[in-house]
This record gives C-alpha cells, structure tokens and sequence, in this order.
C-alpha cells in the first residue's frame, strides 16, 4: 500500500549496518551519545588511525630497504614497531606487487579486514558480489574499480582469515626520486593497499 512521509529507510543496509544504525538512533534519542562524538569516532578510524597508518608502513618500505625486508620476512613485527597494533592486526603479512604481478586482497567468508592499519572496511568490502567476483574474476573486478592491468600482469588473490591478514604494498610512482615519508605516504590510499587501486600519480 502506497504511502507518503519524509524519513529515509535503512533498507540499503546490511542487516548488521542496519542494526547498528537503529541502536545508535535509540541512544541517541535518550541522550546517552553525541552523534558528533560518533563522527569524531568513525572519521579518526577512516582517515587517522588507518589508512594513514598503512600508508606510513608503505612508504617506509619503499624508502628505507631494510625495512621492507622486515615487512616481507614478518609484516606483524614491523608495523608493531611503528607502534600501529591493535583490533584486527594481531597476525599481518604483506604482499608487494611488482611489474609483474599485482596482489588483491578479499576475505571471502566474512570481512577480516586490518583497521589498525587499513581503518574501517569500505562496505564494498563487505559486500557478497566483491567477495566471491574477486576471486573467479579478480581482472574483471579491477576494471570495476577503473584499473585496467595489462593482460601479461598476474593477478594473486589473497583471502584474508581471521587468522591472517594482508597489507598490499602497491609500486612506488615514478618520479618520487628524493622524496621524504611524509610526502610519499600522501600517494598511497586504502585501495591500493587492498589491491583495487594503484598509488596516486604524484604529477
């Protein structure tokens, strides 16, 4: 039956988004948070307690070698010592693309994901077509993302666990020569550490 009112429906919600958003409106309403608090809250996880720091842990890789021996020998013990640890980041391991090959990350069970270095999982992450396109057709989803790899780039799936967690460390762009951490890590995004994008052209 047709009706008509101005409130907006969570029905694009996964049930557990779902869930949460209805709790968060409750409290709200008796006034036991500040949904500015809550802003404050989500927005240091997607954009300062990662993927900032991941793409600190990049960059470091890519300018200093003997660390990016160590976060290929043992990722957890080498973002450990930047002091990022934490929910999700217990067990880490990095994959680092090359001309050759280009690492994707999916967890096709759940959404394992890394928030101490990645931050909170986009939704498509979460999403069942991502989980399961990514690993019969891992090229294909790239396009989606508007990354067209040449046809002679191998593409390796990585499937993250409960257990294990994976950090994509993307190619450093071209004409970075000289270039301090700081600046670096402003080329590196959430994508390209999972693999759907690569680092930003820094021209």
């Amino acid at each position: 039956m047709p009706h008509d009112h101005d409130h907006d429906h969570d029905n694009e919600l996964d049930p557990f988004a779902a869930r949460v958003r209805a709790l968060e409106t409750i409290l709200t309403q008796k006034g036991l948070i500040d949904p500015a608090a809550i802003d404050v809250i989500v927005e240091t996880y997607e954009t300062k307690i990662g993927p900032r720091n991941g793409a600190r842990v990049v960059a470091k890789a890519w300018v200093e070698p003997d660390f990016a021996v160590l976060l290929k020998r043992d990722a957890t013990a080498a973002i450990g010592s930047l002091g990022y640890t934490g929910r999700q980041g217990e067990h880490m391991q990095a994959v680092f693309n090359t001309a050759d090959t280009h690492n994707l990350v999916v967890c096709t069970l759940c959404s394992c994901y890394p928030w101490s270095v990645l931050g909170l999982p986009p939704v498509w992450y979460k999403a069942p077509p991502y989980r399961s396109r990514a690993v019969i057709d891992p090229r294909g989803v790239l396009e989606d993302f508007g990354l067209t790899l040449p046809k002679t780039t191998k593409i390796r799936v990585w499937d993250s666990t409960a257990e294990l967690r994976y950090l994509v460390v993307p190619m450093r762009p071209k004409g970075t020569d000289g270039w301090n951490e700081e600046r670096l890590a402003d080329l590196v995004t959430r994508d390209a550490m999972i693999g759907t994008g690569l680092a930003r052209d820094p021209t």
